[in-house]
């Protein structure tokens, strides 16, 4: 998205005040909603004794989780508003660190984890993941590149440690 694309978005945005709130608080719930059912699932599989199912849910997303940081950090992409003249819609004074997204990368990495269990809540997750995509692009905080990179890596690490390692 250009510069002026991005301001003409936000214009139309900020005309209507709830337009700018429920993105905010999209961006928030979804990312909560994710975290607590991830959560859920590693106590359901704990308390069902579902140790070796338990153990590569953890340890899976914990990897990929770690590697990508560390990627993420040797790479120190910049963010939309640091490289454009723009006002995020999602407010945020963090720089570099853009690429990929990891709130992204988490929800498609938690719905590949979920896909094990329930194909269902798997794909509520992955359509999550998709609207909290568009949302974090919408927001000003992260480019195309890096929700679409950070989708395609939680899911390529997710087929790689459930469905080829384990």
């Amino acid at each position: 998205m250009t510069e002026q694309g991005y301001n003409q978005m936000a214009r139309h945005i900020r005309e209507k005040s709830w337009k700018v709130a429920l993105i905010r608080c999209l961006n928030k719930m979804i990312v909560a909603v994710v975290f607590i059912s991830y959560v859920l699932l590693l106590i359901c599989l704990g308390v069902t004794g579902e140790y070796e199912d338990l153990y590569h849910s953890v340890i899976v997303p914990a990897v990929a989780f770690v590697a990508l940081s560390i990627f993420r950090k040797c790479v120190s992409a910049k963010r939309p508003y640091e490289v454009m003249d723009i006002d995020p819609i999602i407010p945020k004074d963090k720089s570099g660190s853009s690429f990929p997204s990891r709130h992204v990368f988490s929800v498609f990495m938690i719905g590949m984890t979920f896909l094990q269990f329930s194909v269902e809540n798997g794909m509520i997750l992955m359509i999550l993941g998709v609207i909290l995509a568009v949302i974090r692009v919408v927001g000003g905080v992260h480019f195309t590149r890096d929700v679409v990179c950070g989708a395609a890596i939680g899911i390529l690490s997710g087929l790689l440690g459930f469905y080829v390692i384990f």
